[in-house]
């Protein structure tokens, strides 16, 4: 085998070295600093990422702080209007309700004045027609002729009688 005879290690090790060296060159003079362009490209790409969410999170941070505040406010304005709503439905309910208890009163008034009225009428008729039923039983009964005015008086007297 020709890779273990020592006679030709010499001039191997020389290319070997020649080989090693071109090599060295060529990745230390190119492939390197390209690579290390692009490893400070995507760095300063990463960096410049990051700042712009942290620029981003920070205005969305006071876009939901001002959204809050502003929702809040409105919240604050809408119950004071509901308040200030209720307030004068609740006055408003309180005048009418007190202009109807007193139309209502008056009515109430009128009513209980008819009622006695008509009660009085009543009673007065049904004394006349119990006299002028005593008036007939008695002449049924006994056969004896009443006056209506003395029945009237009977009539009058067993009311208050019963009244008692």
């Amino acid at each position: 085998m020709p890779q273990l005879d020592t006679t030709t290690w010499p001039p191997q090790l020389f290319w070997l070295a020649i080989t090693f060296f071109a090599l060295y060159l060529i990745i230390s003079r190119i492939a390197i600093p390209r690579t290390g362009g692009v490893i400070a490209r995507r760095k300063a790409s990463i960096e410049g990422d990051l700042a712009q969410a942290q620029r981003l999170k920070a205005e969305t941070d006071q876009a939901i702080e001002a959204y809050e505040a502003a929702l809040a406010d409105a919240r604050s304005k809408a119950q004071a209007v509901a308040t200030e709503n209720r307030n004068a439905l609740s006055a408003e309910i309180d005048a009418e309700r007190g202009k109807l208890d007193q139309a209502l009163g008056g009515k109430v008034a009128d009513a209980e004045k008819q009622i006695a009225t008509a009660r009085n009428k009543a009673l007065a008729d049904v004394r006349g027609v119990a006299a002028e039923i005593a008036t007939s039983i008695v002449a049924a009964l006994i056969g004896a002729r009443v006056t209506k005015t003395a029945a009237a008086d009977a009539v009058a007297k067993a009311g208050k009688q019963g009244a008692r």
